[in-house]
């Protein structure tokens, strides 16, 4: 593996050297609801939130598994453990300077008055569950700290002190319909609650967070390793902390010469890293950046695309083990999913309402009296589909298995493929029981394109719109599900008898609806629907793309070019319903990170692609660099890393391409992307000329390559050895589990 390091040495990129996002003034809109506008850091699990002004500085402090297991919002979802001010009167209206500094993950603060300066620092521990700050002053000065847990909500709150340790504890538990009770302690290990900051000396705060989803003596393990946190302690930490990020932003990167989008690039990647980790529970629609209970959705899994979103470019970009916590809560529900499908629509398998919690929970129950039903909702029936908001649709549960084949496929891992197997095949049995056969294919009914509900706009007038026939989106997901089946099945040996099922079905699935319209040839929505928008021929969107092209994978220019034709022509014409800047795709209210990467996969052109992309971050994004939309949160930080990725590699269709969609006038390159097959290549296009391809093959698969020099002959090295001269357009290779190879031209 030698010119691997030699690789990375002449390839050195720019991923980890970008300017920080600097906050001028103190954020306006936190706390919030929704995504806030302060300076970020986090660990995958715990979220820090730097909000307040100079003299009084609010950091919030949330955690992915904090939750009040109520099973309705506004009330139940994630919930904010607390925080911490830190009042410094000397600082009224001094100057303000926050940068969150992606490449360490740490938060550094400059605040200046009448010639007192105060310097923080502030970091969530990537290896430990502990928020350090520290603080320093030009001039002696006076910061009075407060360790804080919100009351309310049926939450139990409790304070003390044990020596230099401050804690507070946040509890809900013992009341009705809570489903698991949910206990926090925060524990401060600080000289004082007033502490006097002496010219140029460092004071370190730590604050320590446990839940009793972490161990069972939550609150005494807080305060204990709070009290540990001596000043060689933290050091020690510190160094682990900057270990974890430098070898973080390792594993793969990009260079693209664009400044701005490898600056979105690389914060995109460390928000999520910050939201999401290996053996943590997995992050909401607003990540741990929690800082007010209720927020929008509960900051609930939403199913019907929000909880997948964010994961996606993961793969791609060789973070496997951060998508690590996304199974667990659509397996923990499987037995509640059984009995809805037996129960409400008497099929086997699993059948999923829109939004889920941890550990079985649903998040999304109509309200439980009919009098908040209709206040909310403009209709008493809060029993409909016994009083679960399934809202129309039958996908959620298959749409969740996306995120699986798509780990699956980018790993070939044995034992990840056992672990979700059950599921996949819960959501096979479903779908070959729901499916209907109409002699000539199968059809898909009353599975619906968009969420079919009541409200207050339509007054509560809904069933009418019910009868959605062949969706996009189901057809697509189905159609997914069932080319996945006999390989994950083929992989563990199991089911050989069911693969010709599989097969055929997938074979036999309804095609995609399309209509001619003003002699062009369009997507539609649906074949039939009650609803006329669905009904019309209005192009490739973001919903049907979830179905075809991402997550759902099952067209592209290899898998049909005369169809992949038809959705590039739908692309192209994007623009005309663009009505305001960055609203290309109709992105603004939700889709950034679907539509973006899909028009890259069909062939639009990357460089209009970037055009409309960076319009669309101008349009919409905050001063920490979280790019919004109004419709939910993380799942924007998929948006520019897939994008980016997609347009220098591609594999989703079963063969590699190196720089499928790039001018191939500017000079790029990429280290260590992930690509399906279990395949992690790097290259580099100098010139108009891609230089080499280097590829690691972790499972030993054959490998599908599309020539990078069209039908020039091409030398395979192996592992440092010269192989064969390869010949033709696409080249099929066999390879060996951790074999090494490269491709130059000759």
């Amino acid at each position: 593996m030698k010119h691997w390091l030699i690789l990375s040495l002449l390839w050195a990129t720019t991923a980890v050297a970008q300017a920080p996002f600097t906050l001028h003034s103190p954020p306006s809109r936190t706390p919030t609801g929704k995504v806030p506008d302060a300076a970020l850091a986090g660990n995958g699990d715990i979220g820090l939130t730097f909000g307040g002004s100079p003299d009084k500085l609010q950091l919030y402090f949330g955690k992915n598994d904090f939750w009040r297991a109520y099973p309705v919002y506004p009330g139940g979802g994630i919930a904010l453990p607390g925080g911490l001010d830190i009042s410094i009167d000397a600082l009224k209206g001094a100057s303000y300077e926050v940068k969150q500094m992606a490449d360490i993950a740490e938060i550094q603060g400059t605040f200046e008055k009448d010639g007192l300066t105060v310097e923080t620092n502030a970091w969530v521990s990537a290896t430990r569950n502990t928020v350090v700050i520290e603080l320093r002053a030009s001039k002696a000065c006076s910061a009075r700290l407060r360790l804080w847990t919100p009351e309310g909500n049926t939450s139990v709150v409790k304070q003390g002190r044990s020596g230099q340790v401050t804690w507070a504890t946040r509890s809900f538990e013992g009341t009705p319909l809570l489903e698991w009770p949910c206990h926090v302690a925060l524990a401060m290990q600080a000289p004082s609650e007033t502490i006097r900051l002496a010219p140029g000396k460092k004071v370190t705060v730590t604050v320590t967070l446990y839940t009793n989803q972490d161990r069972p003596d939550w609150k005494e393990a807080a305060v204990r390793d709070a009290a540990s946190m001596t000043d060689d302690a933290v050091a020690r930490l510190h160094n682990e902390h900057r270990k974890w990020w430098q070898d973080f932003w390792r594993r793969s990167s990009v260079n693209i010469g664009d400044t701005m989008l490898e600056r979105y690039y690389q914060v995109s990647q460390y928000l999520f890293a910050a939201s999401s980790r290996e053996g943590k529970f997995a992050p909401g629609i607003w990540g741990p950046f929690i800082t007010r209970d209720s927020t929008a959705w509960g900051g609930d899994y939403h199913l019907n695309y929000n909880y997948q979103a964010p994961y996606w470019a993961a793969f791609s970009s060789n973070y496997i083990d951060l998508t690590d916590n996304y199974d667990q809560p659509l397996l923990d529900y499987m037995a509640a999913g059984r009995v809805h499908a037996q129960a409400l629509l008497h099929k086997k398998g699993i059948y999923y309402p829109v939004g889920l919690g941890p550990k079985g929970l649903c998040t999304t129950r109509w309200p439980l009296t009919p009098e908040e039903m209709e206040k909310r909702y403009a209709t008493r029936d809060n029993m409909i589909d016994s009083g679960y908001k399934f809202l129309g649709q039958k996908i959620n549960a298959v749409f969740g298995a996306a995120n699986m084949i798509m780990r699956f496929y980018s790993t070939y891992d044995e034992n990840y493929a056992r672990r979700v197997y059950p599921y996949l095949l819960a959501c096979a049995d479903f779908w070959e029981d729901y499916l209907k056969w109409d002699g000539k294919r199968y059809v898909i009914e009353m599975d619906h394109y968009g969420e079919v509900m009541p409200n207050l706009k339509n007054n509560g007038q809904w069933k009418h719109m019910l009868g959605d026939f062949n969706s996009t989106l189901s057809l697509g997901l189905v159609k997914m599900l069932f080319k996945a089946m006999p390989e994950v099945s083929a992989c563990l040996q199991v089911d050989e008898a069911r693969r010709e099922k599989w097969r055929y079905i997938y074979a036999h699935i309804s095609e995609f609806p399309t209509q001619e319209v003003d002699g062009r040839v369009r997507l539609k929505s649906v074949e039939k629907s009650p609803a006329e928008w669905h009904s019309r021929a209005m192009g490739l969107a973001r919903v049907s793309i979830h179905g075809l092209v991402l997550p759902g994978e099952v067209c592209g220019p290899v898998t049909d070019s005369a169809f992949n034709a038809i959705l590039l022509s739908d692309v192209s014409h994007w623009r005309d319903r663009m009505s305001e800047p960055g609203g290309w795709g109709n992105t603004l209210g939700n889709g950034i990170e679907t539509c973006y990467p899909a028009a890259v996969r069909v062939g639009f052109p990357a460089d209009s692609v970037i055009h409309y992309l960076k319009d669309r971050i101008r349009a919409s994004s905050l001063p920490n660099g979280w790019i919004t939309q109004s419709g939910g949160g993380t799942e924007t930080l998929s948006a520019v890393p897939l994008t980016v990725n997609e347009m220098l590699l591609q594999s989703y269709e079963g063969r590699v391409r190196v720089f499928p969609n790039w001018n191939p006038a500017k000079d790029a390159s990429f280290e260590r992307l992930r690509a399906y097959g279990a395949f992690v290549v790097s290259s580099r296009l100098k010139n108009g000329r891609v230089q080499s391809v280097y590829i690691v093959s972790e499972k030993g698969r054959p490998l599908e390559i599309e020539n990078p020099w069209k039908d020039g002959a091409v030398q395979l090295m192996r592992n440092g050895q010269r192989g064969e001269v390869l010949n033709g357009r696409v080249m099929r290779i066999t390879t060996e589990p951790g074999e090494t190879l490269e491709l130059k031209p000759v």
